[in-house]
């Protein structure tokens, strides 16, 4: 049996070891031959994330005149935690206003009814969240009156767009230990392609930093999409004098606005 001096373990065979390197080289050369991996590095320092959070603070209530923007990641309830999470947009920063966490065992449809009891105390009347076991959360919100709406992102997307927001100070969020340490062990892994990817290290969970992530960052694309929305209006509205109230205030509203 072949045994290279820098191997950690001479008692696998050398065919173990080259189907490994040839499947993947980093993860192979760190537990076969001794190498410090170079593919994995933290997603986020945990000064970053200390940064946004705001002590003492675990729990924002409704406010009036505020847009809140949800999202939720399901579980079938024998492994994983089951969590949603609500935020909104104040000015250029996301404020995380609500966190919830099941953890299993649970009866998803208990679950399902409570984040919907939560979500109608916010005002809101559809969840983001992504494409789990199909059909299943959109049939168990809706019979709950509550749209379930598959975000266009993956999970690593939603991570990444966090990120500028975190690093920029444009974020609070709930003095939360478990998103705290969920958050800090994100590892981005970048693939034999170049591609990267963020997730949680290996028997570890991001439930919570999963949910929080996917709303501050669903609430700051909504924002965003308005307010490009007001840009590409506001010269018409210019233009004419018909009044037209937005949020701001009253508005000169062109003819072809009303209705």
């Amino acid at each position: 049996m072949a045994c290279a001096d820098a191997r950690l373990n001479c008692t696998v065979p050398q065919s173990v070891v080259d189907a490994a390197m040839e499947a993947d080289p980093a993860s192979a050369a760190a537990e076969y031959m001794a190498e410090f991996r170079t593919d994995v590095e933290t997603f986020v320092s945990r000064d970053v994330v200390e940064a946004a959070v705001v002590a003492g603070r675990h729990e924002l209530p409704r406010a009036e005149r505020v847009r809140y923007h949800a999202f939720v990641d399901p579980s079938g309830g024998s492994s994983d935690s089951m969590t949603l999470a609500i935020a909104h947009m104040q000015g250029t920063r996301a404020i995380l206003d609500l966190i919830r966490e099941r953890r299993a065992p649970f009866s998803p449809d208990d679950v399902v009814k409570e984040f919907s009891d939560t979500l109608k105390a916010y005002g809101i009347g559809g969840v983001h969240g992504d494409r789990f076991a199909a059909e299943w959360p959109r049939e168990r919100f809706r019979v709950h009156e509550i749209e379930y709406r598959v975000s266009d992102k993956v999970k690593s997307d939603l991570y990444r767009d966090l990120l500028p927001l975190l690093n920029s100070n444009r974020v609070e969020v709930l003095d939360h230990p478990r998103l705290l340490a969920q958050l800090c062990g994100l590892e981005r892994r970048t693939a034999r392609g170049g591609r990267d990817s963020i997730d949680h290290v290996p028997g570890g969970h991001d439930d919570v930093a999963n949910a929080a992530a996917g709303a501050i960052v669903t609430a700051a694309r909504l924002a965003a999409q308005a307010a490009d929305e007001v840009k590409f209006v506001m010269p018409f509205i210019a233009s004419r004098g018909d009044v037209y109230r937005l949020p701001g205030g009253l508005t000169p509203r062109p003819s072809w606005l009303r209705g």
